[in-house]
């Protein structure tokens, strides 16, 4: 384990700058957000929930795929080159690490999405334990450890020292590289890591919903919970606004469309979309599900039916607390969970 002072570290944001594109917590229009590096930047580690996640670094809000140019009767397809530049992001929490764990079980599975891949394999992640969790997280749900953020390399901020350790081989590439700026831990040193991490993860179970479980009961009643009333009830004060979908670290809805431009171009390409959305998969005779009732149960049977169905048993949910905080109603997948469990019993 190494360590680094509260006054090298705008050196340590240079240094890790010449290595790569780097990411990081910020504070932009009065919120934190991660943003791009730049010498001005006004970097926040302690909120511990950024406004989004960090999804957009390997699965864009809007993607270029293909140029096609037309010339009388003649198609030139020019496939977009896949991204190659070297990224880093820092400050991840245990949260948005895990929440790329379930895009890859998505884009990394076959057919592989070659542009997520690229991006996922030229990344180095760099996490970051949560000193001050918020109200909402319940990450515990899944049994992710915000105390031991994981990525290749996992940090903990400890007063003014950051202390850093190399979990992979391309965090011990990296760590090689700042060698000049991080200091060796002492025992001493490693005594205050534990002490905090024995202090998080105190703090979280006494958070609101620091003891929540979602019942795995529910992916095995699939039917019984597609049938079940609390969807009407529930969907009724939903405003389709699609907030949640666009800040959950695991929503991963999609659309691909062509843009017409001058002299024959044609530019195809992908942007986010949400299942929330009343064109979603909108087909030639129509969209499949009509309402907004069936448009709200699809995310929610998604998350807490289909996927731990398809996945072993693993929730599309990292417990981020994000949808707690956005919706304007005051729905979110924690009350749809424990509405559901009342409702069938499990």
């Amino acid at each position: 384990m190494f360590k680094i002072a509260k006054a090298k570290w705008p050196e340590l944001w240079q240094a890790l700058a010449r290595e790569g594109q780097l990411y990081l917590p910020a504070l932009v229009d009065g919120k934190t957000d991660f943003a791009p590096w730049q010498k001005d930047t006004k970097v926040d580690l302690l909120t511990a929930v950024t406004a989004k996640s960090l999804k957009q670094l390997f699965f864009a809000q809007v993607e270029p795929l293909m140029h096609f140019q037309t010339s009388g009767k003649k198609v030139a397809v020019t496939p977009q080159e896949l991204p190659a530049q070297p990224t880093i992001a820092f400050g991840v929490r245990a949260c948005d690490l895990a929440g790329f764990t379930i895009l890859d079980k998505v884009f990394l599975k076959e057919p592989v999405d070659t542009f997520y891949r690229a991006r996922r394999e030229n990344c180095t992640l760099i996490g970051l334990a949560c000193g001050f969790p918020e109200e909402t997280c319940f990450c515990q749900t899944f049994n992710i450890d915000a105390a031991s953020p994981a990525g290749d390399i996992q940090t903990w901020l400890v007063w003014d020292n950051l202390y850093w350790e190399s979990r992979t081989g391309k965090g011990q590439q990296l760590t090689a590289k700042l060698a000049a700026l991080l200091t060796e831990a002492t025992a001493e040193d490693a005594k205050l890591v534990q002490a905090q991490q024995t202090k998080i993860r105190e703090t979280l179970s006494k958070l609101p919903l620091g003891r929540l479980r979602f019942s795995p009961e529910l992916a095995k009643h699939e039917q019984e919970v597609f049938n079940s009333k609390v969807w009407e009830k529930l969907s009724a004060t939903c405003l389709s606004c699609c907030g949640c979908t666009y800040v959950c670290p695991t929503c991963h809805c999609y659309d691909v469309r062509d843009y017409a431009g001058k002299d024959g171009a044609v530019e195809r390409f992908r942007c986010w979309d949400s299942c929330m959305n009343g064109d979603f998969t909108k087909m030639a005779h129509g969209n499949p599900r009509k309402g907004q009732l069936e448009r709200f149960r699809q995310r929610y049977m998604h998350k807490l039916v289909y996927f731990p169905e398809d996945y072993e048993g693993t929730f599309a949910c990292v417990g981020c607390g994000r949808c707690l905080r956005i919706c304007p109603v005051n729905l979110n997948i924690v009350k749809v969970a424990k509405e559901l469990e009342v409702d069938l019993h499990v």
